[in-house]
């Protein structure tokens, strides 16, 4: 580990899976399985892979449900973000739990779809990658090497690592696929309550401290019933 880098992480775990129904109407998106493992299991992993020591995750569907998936991992600990008296966004939770995330730069993980390493692991990736004058970096896909994903891409990235959002004409473009390093600080001014983490990236692209990093692995974006089917596919065949 650099420095205090990445020495705690956010898992998104309050949202309502309304594409996912009717499995959710009875389980949160996160403990859905795929290969008989819940979905936030295998960023979980990544985690501990990372050896990070503080894990904080936010719930506000079927909450009981999250916690108690917490309370059966033993290590890191793990602190719970509560969001049941309102819907927050991505960007919204985050900033509830910065209190719990400290003061340097943390990963966020999503916990509706997950990726596998090829090589060196994501997260190692993005703590070597880090420099200064980034206020966020994002893991990147790109879209040949995704399951379960319709998209034509979310990001362009030059040469340097600067992003920006997709134009038309752009000749190549990655997918965003929930993981990604961010400092504090980009949340400075930040709206109050719900917002999406889009609005903060925008503005770092105006900065010019939005950085990406191409994944080296595969993606699995696990929306909708069908897409389970395909997720489980790959991974036999992987």
């Amino acid at each position: 580990m650099t420095g205090a880098i990445g020495h705690t992480a956010m898992l998104l775990a309050a949202g309502l899976g309304t594409r996912m129904k009717p499995l959710t109407d009875t389980t949160p998106k996160p403990l859905i399985e795929v290969l008989g493992r819940p979905i936030i299991d295998y960023s979980y992993q990544h985690v501990l892979q990372a050896r990070v020591g503080k894990v904080v995750v936010n719930t506000h569907y079927l909450p009981g449900q999250i916690v108690n998936w917490c309370e059966k991992q033993s290590d890191p600990d793990i602190v719970i973000s509560d969001e049941t008296d309102a819907i927050l966004d991505t960007g919204g939770g985050i900033a509830r739990a910065l209190p719990q995330l400290g003061n340097d730069p943390f990963f966020v993980l999503n916990c509706d779809s997950f990726w596998i390493d090829q090589g060196k692991p994501a997260l190692e990736r993005l703590r070597e990658t880090w420099r200064d004058d980034m206020e966020c970096l994002l893991l990147l896909c790109d879209p040949q090497h995704t399951t379960g994903y319709d998209g034509h891409g979310d990001f362009t990235m030059d040469n340097e690592g600067h992003l920006s959002r997709v134009s038309v004409n752009a000749e190549k473009a990655y997918a965003y696929i929930g993981g990604y390093l961010v400092h504090p600080k980009l949340f400075d001014g930040a709206p109050r309550g719900k917002f999406s983490m889009n609005v903060l990236w925008n503005k770092a692209i105006e900065r010019h401290s939005l950085f990406g990093l191409a994944h080296q692995g595969h993606w699995l974006h696990v929306g909708t019933p069908q897409a389970i089917d395909e997720a489980e596919h790959f991974l036999k065949q992987a």
